[in-house]
């Protein structure tokens, strides 16, 4: 059975047993305490805890899912994957033990002509929690699982939370005998590679706070949820492996054909090495699956709009298509790899999710661009390690240490499997332990910075408690002001009765006309007025869905909790943020039409008189699209467009092209924005103008990179717009009168000028070059006889650096007698720091002279460092008083050796 089609019927089974089919939620969920979805039960956590009500008593759902944290165990085992879908069904205080399991039962049971998945009944495991009577009794009793197969487990195993505070609760898990030829008999507690986890029903009913040891369970429960819950996760992998007939995840239809065009590419076979029962996988087989599981993660991270970068969600994307990229260089693949193998998993994953293959263009810009960077990177990092070597061998090394094993992964991205592929082949090993050290040192700290960070939805309880009031009405689409009863204020992140003159607090007010913070758009500015009080409002966001929190300095007075107020949002501040949100609306029509389709927004940011906007894009633009750009969305604001703004269902918003922003997470009805109509639709809870005209000019300000595949354009608009063209005109203005040519005359006028600029400064560079080689016949003139070699060990030219001060040596050795050794060693003073050059002609190097050598010899008597070869050495650096001593050190160098 294929998975989609596991997919198809789970989601059927609970529809038709009352369930609310919802969407998955984008993997980058928003929420401070996660990087992103790790289960499927994480967009329903407000309703779990009573956050919000939840709108259906029963919901099922296909989540997409990530989890990073045994990142470096993919492919070693057969059990983990970094991406994964989990079908899950969940009740909001509606039923609970009895149906959750009732309902497991018949799907996993029912027979495949029934629309089941016809699993053996007489194979199945389930397990309890070790005091759980009630589900021990259902399953012996309503179920008839024979009790020697109804096993009670302990904390470890049969609890549940997210990792944080937060729902948590007892479970029951199901288990799946696959056979004697998988593992010992004797249940789950034995071997859970014969007996496969594919289903965990949780009894959901507590809420547990911060961890309190280093186990899981280490928790103190805060207390019982408003209601009981029941969240399930029933593995979509693990399940299309058991219908599937094959050994493991990386064996199914979502996942194989990867695989197996990896190792068709690198003419490897997978699985030749070993079998199921193995041990330890073979290398060829490991790679092989991190290829397939990687590939297929980055396919759904990029379509769910992460792009690579150094940081959070992008750092893991990163590492995730590095990963993939460097396995196949393993393997001995050193073409690019990613178009031979995106293009597969986006096959593989379509069936499930049509935007991979409708947006499959703007993914392949990226992922390919990051796999270009890469290469790159590979390249750099290569000559690096081949200096750090080379050095080693020098100093006569055996060994590259851990701390340049370390630099080369974290400072230039080189893996480090590479690394100690690259030094096997050089004869030498690498300190493994001190690598492992400094990157536990580095995991540590950053699980510290990750603990200092976190927060959980139970650390938040007095907006919750306002929440719980009801929700914050937003009148800011029409109105600019209105009254408005005081329904909390938070201080310090408590409840307070009152705020006073010179506080900053939070206020949560019964209805608002002030826009929080979202959809790229910065909050609104104002004030908030009532008896005697007068506040600023400085920021407004929405930590709580559905409750909008104003944070305000206290400018004069008192105010209450209670009290009526008159919330002002200040008109031109406003004006201005319209103009600047609608214009990013118009500058995102205005790229597909002059790129095409795929130039699809990833991010935006918007403030009055600014805007920048983020979108898929593999190169820079030339100043001729640029240019196009800026006209077609100028021309749109002059055609007057109409704006309009309607309410659909989510799916006849996509139905009718509305675009939506990558990884941001809808509910059921949607605002559609419209300019023009179908020329720029868009879901989008911001304010805008009424009309295209109305956002007055918008001019181009920037355009760059912000990471592979994506580029940034940054605007002025409206009045802004106007000031930044006049700023431009002056500066125009200016050089024109300096120049004394009309502005249309100017760029050309300096060109011109900067061309003759470069021919004087090159007729000056070739001029100070003679006079330096000028001296050159003198110098060589001086070399002295020092039994047999002729050596040049003196002061030449100060202010003779660099370049000059190598060429002037190799033409003093090209004066010698070349068929006698010969040493050139010159030394100037460059703003009080020395400079120096070695050089040794052939028949000198013959006789064991090198140039290296020498300046290590003598070097730090000035108090400096240098290096290079036999024939040419130089450095820098320390006190050039010190000359005399070091030629003198350089003349018993020559002389021992002759």
């Amino acid at each position: 059975m294929r998975t989609a089609e596991i997919r198809r019927r789970f989601l059927a089974h609970f529809e038709a047993h009352g369930h609310i089919v919802v969407p998955s939620a984008p993997l980058p969920f928003d929420d401070p305490n996660l990087l992103f979805v790790n289960a499927g039960m994480v967009q329903f956590v407000p309703y779990f805890i009573g956050q919000q009500a939840a709108p259906w008593q029963r919901a099922t759902s296909v989540q997409k899912c990530i989890r990073t944290q045994d990142i470096e165990e993919v492919g070693k085992t057969t059990r983990h994957g970094t991406f994964f879908q989990m079908n899950g069904n969940f009740s909001f205080g509606d039923y609970f033990k009895l149906d959750a399991i009732k309902l497991a039962w018949e799907l996993s049971t029912k027979p495949i002509a029934d629309g089941g998945f016809g699993l053996d009944p007489e194979r199945i495991w389930p397990t309890v929690y070790l005091d759980d009577d009630e589900a021990f009794s259902i399953w012996r009793d309503v179920i008839g699982v024979p009790v020697e197969r109804i096993v009670r487990r302990g904390k470890e195993d049969n609890t549940w939370d997210m990792g944080i505070p937060g729902p948590a609760g007892t479970c029951s898990e199901l288990f799946y005998d696959r056979g004697p030829e998988y593992g010992p008999e004797g249940g789950p507690a034995v071997d859970e590679d014969r007996f496969m986890e594919f289903w965990n029903l949780v009894f959901m009913q507590y809420e547990r706070g911060a961890s309190t040891g280093p186990h899981k369970g280490d928790y103190e429960i805060l207390g019982d949820l408003p209601s009981k819950n029941i969240d399930t996760g029933m593995g979509l992998e693990r399940m299309a492996t058991l219908l599937q007939g094959v050994d493991n995840l990386y064996e199914i239809d979502e996942t194989r054909p990867i695989l197996e065009r990896a190792a068709t590419l690198t003419g490897k076979r997978y699985g030749e090495h070993s079998g199921h029962a193995a041990t330890q996988s073979h290398p060829d087989d490991v790679r092989l699956r991190v290829i397939a599981d990687h590939v297929r993660t980055a396919l759904m991270l990029i379509g769910d709009g992460v792009t690579p970068s150094n940081e959070g969600r992008g750092y893991v994307l990163r590492r995730i298509l590095r990963r993939a990229i460097r396995s196949m260089r393993l393997l001995g693949w050193a073409d690019r790899a990613l178009p031979e193998l995106l293009p597969v998993a986006r096959d593989c994953m379509s069936e499930s999710y049509p935007e991979l293959a409708t947006n499959f263009e703007r993914i392949a810009m990226i992922a390919y661009s990051e796999e270009d960077t890469f290469r790159r990177t590979l390249e750099s990092g290569t000559t690096i390690f081949e200096n750090a070597v080379g050095a080693i061998k020098r100093d006569n090394g055996a060994v590259l240490p851990g701390e340049q094993a370390f630099k080369l992964h974290d400072t230039y991205g080189f893996p480090v499997d590479l690394t100690l592929e690259m030094a096997g082949e050089q004869g030498l090993s690498v300190d493994v332990e001190g690598f492992h050290r400094l990157m536990t040192e580095q995991r540590e700290r950053a699980k510290a910075d990750a603990r200092a960070n976190k927060s959980g939805h139970g650390n938040s309880p007095a907006y919750r408690q306002l929440r719980d009031l009801g929700e914050t009405v937003f009148i800011g689409y029409t109105d600019l002001s209105g009254e408005s009863a005081v329904r909390g204020i938070v201080a310090d992140g408590e409840l307070a009765s009152t705020a006073r003159q010179g506080q900053i607090v939070e206020v949560v007010l019964d209805e608002t006309p002030f826009y929080a913070e979202s959809g790229g758009q910065i909050a609104d500015e104002g004030v908030i007025t009532s008896d005697g009080a007068r506040l600023r409002v400085l920021d407004v966001q929405k930590p709580v869905k559905g409750l909008i929190v104003h944070r305000v300095e206290v400018i004069e007075g008192e105010l209450g909790s209670g009290a009526v107020v008159r919330a002002e949002v200040d008109p031109e501040w406003r004006r201005s943020a319209r103009q600047a949100h609608s214009g990013t609306h118009v500058v995102h029509a205005a790229l597909r039409e002059v790129l095409g389709p795929t130039a699809l927004q990833s991010g935006s940011y918007n403030r009055p008189g600014y805007l920048r906007l983020d979108f898929a894009w593999g190169s820079s633009l030339n100043e001729a699209t640029k240019r196009d750009l800026e006209e077609v969305a100028n021309r749109a604001l002059r055609a007057d467009l109409a704006v309009s703004v309607q309410y659909l269902p989510l799916a006849r918003a996509r139905e009718i092209g509305a675009l939506a922003l990558f990884g941001e997470n809808y509910d059921s009805e949607v605002r559609v924005v419209e300019i023009g109509g179908p020329w720029s639709r868009e879901l989008c809870g911001g304010t805008h103008v009424d009309h295209s005209s109305q956002v007055g000019a918008i001019t181009l300000v920037g355009e760059f990179s912000v990471g592979a595949g994506v580029r940034r354009v940054e605007a002025y608009v409206g009045l802004e717009a106007l000031r930044y063209l006049a700023t431009e005109r002056a500066l125009l203005n200016s050089v024109s009168e300096t120049l004394k040519v009309p502005p249309a005359e100017a760029p050309e006028r300096v060109a011109a000028l900067v061309e003759r600029l470069r021919t004087v400064e090159k007729e000056l560079e070739r001029g100070r070059v003679a006079a330096v080689l000028a001296g050159a016949g003198q110098l060589a003139a001086q070399a002295e006889d020092v039994n047999g070699i002729q050596l040049v060990a003196v002061n030449a030219p100060s202010g003779v650096s660099g370049n000059d001060l190598r060429t002037l040596a190799m033409d003093v050795r090209g004066r010698l007698d070349q068929g006698r050794p010969g040493v050139v060693v010159l030394l100037s003073d460059v703003d009080g720091k020395a400079a120096f050059v070695a050089s040794v002609n052939a028949a000198g190097q013959q006789a064991g002279l090198s140039a290296g050598a020498l300046v290590k010899e003598f070097a730090p008597i000035l108090g400096a460092r240098g290096g290079g070869k036999a024939e040419l050495a130089q450095g820098a650096g320390g006190d050039p008083a010190r000359s005399a001593d070091a030629l003198r050190a350089v003349l018993r160098s020559v002389a021992s050796a002759a």
